[in-house]
């Protein structure tokens, strides 16, 4: 049996080393509450919309059930992603654009949702929660966009630095050289 002692001086744990990590470069603590209310509020707005037993013209109803279940679901991927060290194994670069244009959408989506919902529904209690629901959260997912936008700066601006490929190294020209090597000595 070998003697593993060799590696012992130089395999130590990292003691930093954590699966969770707020706060991080992605998201602070402020906005990991925020993303956790998101997805409260669009679980109970989808919840208190399966509720709704029948329906006059049900076209609204099914689109603010899409909108709620998509950002119930997506944002709490995104949640578990950028709350955890799982979002530096997807190959992503670009999380605070993504996130931003992502939180942007869903906000819009689900307002655009709940104003067709709350202007044709039956006039039932559950319609009329989930409709509140569905605004609250419309309001929490603009709240995050302004939190990202005034804690990370608006995500695609232009700094002057080239932007990284998809993958593949930023590659820059270098300047053009001012001395040539090989001049002939006067």
């Amino acid at each position: 049996m070998a003697d593993n002692t060799v590696y012992t001086p130089t395999t130590a744990p990292n003691p930093k080393s954590s699966w969770f990590a707020v706060p991080s470069e992605n998201m602070d603590k402020i906005r990991f509450i925020v993303k956790i209310i998101e997805v409260l509020l669009s679980f109970v707005a989808f919840i208190t919309e399966e509720v709704v037993n029948s329906c006059i013209t049900c076209s609204s109803l099914y689109f603010f059930e899409f909108v709620s279940c998509t950002a119930f679901l997506f944002t709490l991927l995104l949640l578990i992603l950028l709350s955890t060290t799982l979002h530096s194994r997807t190959g992503i670069t670009c999380w605070p654009s993504l996130d931003f244009v992502y939180t942007g959408c869903i906000g819009l989506l689900f307002l655009i949702a709940s104003i067709v919902f709350a202007s044709d529904n039956g006039g039932t209690t559950m319609e009329r929660t989930a409709v509140a629901f569905g605004f609250l959260a419309s309001v929490m997912f603009f709240v995050d966009l302004v939190l990202l936008v005034k804690n990370n700066g608006f995500p695609f601006k232009s700094d002057g630095k080239a932007a990284p490929s998809n993958g593949g190294p930023v590659t820059t020209e270098a300047p053009p050289e001012t001395e040539k090597l090989n001049t002939p000595a006067e």
